[in-house]
């Protein structure tokens, strides 16, 4: 795998909306940061609960993993907007796949993969975790897990997320609380990054 390990000098000073950007007041598009699709907008659906990852903590967390994903295995588990695995796709991953349970958000992701022509990007409507249990143990270099806020989905989507990454790889998780080393370690990872953004934190987790 080509790593640009996430480096130590980076930090986690990215300004980030408060909750009301990230819930009532939604953003209609967000764009890619980087790579070959670069400032490509993507529209946003008023759905309840749906929190596209503003621009600036994406940009963090590209900065923390590297800027080249070249040849990385991607799993976008709840996909929304798509705004997570295009930005991977975008910057070289071998392979994305999204899993989104909501009919109309598929149609939007697919739409937005023609217009990219993203071969390297797959979509499947269905229960993401149950799609993670598909895949084969350490086969993911990259999970992206951003669970609905209001669901108890958080243990057993790490659970499922930890099992199919690679022995070096990550998991980035939004939640509503900060996760620490002792939660991480019960699905036998640990804290790499943390940032909160409003009221959502976001973690870049890797294996122990």
């Amino acid at each position: 795998m080509n790593r640009k390990a996430a480096s130590a000098s980076a930090t986690a000073r990215a300004a980030a909306p408060g909750p009301s950007a990230r819930t009532k007041n939604a953003p209609h598009e967000v764009r890619i940061i980087g790579g070959q699709w670069k400032r490509t907008r993507l529209q946003v659906a008023d759905r309840p609960g749906l929190r596209p990852t503003p621009d600036r903590v994406r940009e963090t967390l590209f900065n923390w993993l590297g800027q080249d994903l070249t040849g990385w295995q991607c799993v976008d588990v709840f996909a929304g907007t798509g705004a997570l695995g295009f930005e991977a796709a975008s910057r070289g991953a071998a392979r994305v796949r999204m899993f989104e349970m909501d009919a109309s958000l598929v149609v939007a992701i697919e739409t937005t993969r023609v217009r990219l022509g993203a071969d390297n990007v797959t979509v499947e409507r269905g229960d993401g975790i149950a799609g993670l249990g598909r895949l084969a143990a350490a086969s993911a270099d990259l999970v992206f897990l951003d669970p609905p806020f209001d669901a108890d989905l958080f243990e057993p989507a790490v659970r499922a997320a930890a099992r199919v990454l690679s022995a070096d790889g990550y998991l980035y998780l939004e939640a509503p609380g900060a996760w620490g080393d002792e939660a991480a370690a019960a699905s036998g990872l640990r804290v790499h990054r943390h940032l909160k953004a409003g009221a959502v934190h976001a973690h870049l987790l890797a294996t122990a």
